[in-house]
Order: C-alpha cells, then sequence, then structure tokens
C-alpha cells in the first residue's frame, strides 16, 4: 500500500472586502475588536488573497484615488508567515497597478518591517506616525 501524496497549490484572486476582515483582526490587531479592522472605505477597494487549496491565508487591500493607489490591511496568518505567500500576494498587487493607470502607489508600514517593503521597491518618506502603540513609516514607489 503506498502513501498518497497531496499537493496544495496556492492561487490568487480578487475577494469580497469582507473575507479580508478575520485574517486582519488576526494579524494586526488581535486584542482588538472585529470591527477596528473595518475600514469605511472597503466597499469601494479592490481586496485580494491567497489561498492554499480552499483556506483563505493572506490577504491585501487596494484603494486607488486618481492616479494613486495605497495598499493596506496587508496580513498573512502567523503560522504560515516567512513561506512567500504574502509576498507573491504583494507582488500580484504592485504588477497589476499599471492596468490602472497609476503613477504612485504607498503604504503606511510598520516602521520594523520596511526592511520588507524595500524589496519590492518602496521608499520611505519623511512621514511617520503612531497609531494604538505601533510606530508607522509612509512608503512609497512610482510605478
Amino acid at each position: 500500500m503506498g502513501l498518497a501524496i497531496f499537493e496544495l497549490t496556492m492561487k490568487i484572486e480578487q475577494i469580497t472586502f469582507q473575507l479580508t476582515w478575520h485574517i486582519r483582526q488576526e494579524v494586526l490587531w488581535p486584542d482588538e475588536p472585529l470591527n477596528y479592522v473595518q475600514l469605511e472605505q472597503d466597499p469601494e477597494g479592490q481586496h485580494y488573497g491567497v489561498f492554499e487549496g480552499d483556506r483563505l491565508i493572506s490577504v491585501i487591500s487596494l484603494f486607488v484615488d486618481g492616479k494613486t493607489a495605497q495598499f493596506r490591511k496587508f496580513a498573512t496568518r502567523k503560522d504560515l508567515q516567512g513561506k512567500g505567500f504574502g509576498s507573491a500576494l504583494l507582488q500580484y498587487v504592485l504588477d497589476d497597478i499599471p492596468t490602472h493607470d497609476i503613477n504612485r502607489v504607498w503604504c503606511n508600514a510598520r516602521a520594523d518591517r520596511t526592511s520588507y517593503y524595500h524589496k519590492f521597491g518602496l521608499e520611505e518618506t519623511d512621514s511617520r506616525f503612531e497609531k494604538n502603540g505601533e510606530r508607522y513609516v509612509i512608503m512609497e514607489k512610482s510605478v
């Protein structure tokens, strides 16, 4: 009797904003209620997720304003961080941005994660702030 080998495949697709909420909360603000991670702008955004099999494991939301886009609430389940799922998702979104006639993309990066975003060509600006005990820096990239 042989062993069955199962290979899970990763897929990236557009999802509804409601599907992002639980991962946002679990990863970004686990001590806050679910409504803390819900954005008023969510219905106007474009939301993407990485699935491994049928399990949603990483999410990101993109908000376009004229020729500028901001990605927000980028999160990968803690038990699957460091395996490339989030990087694949961010690269997918960045690769798709030129189809939206956008010339600048930016994010509010947690200050301790700036080196991660440097790998994708984002640069730190002089704009910094603090929210709920977390330090942030605005990072941007011309596209």
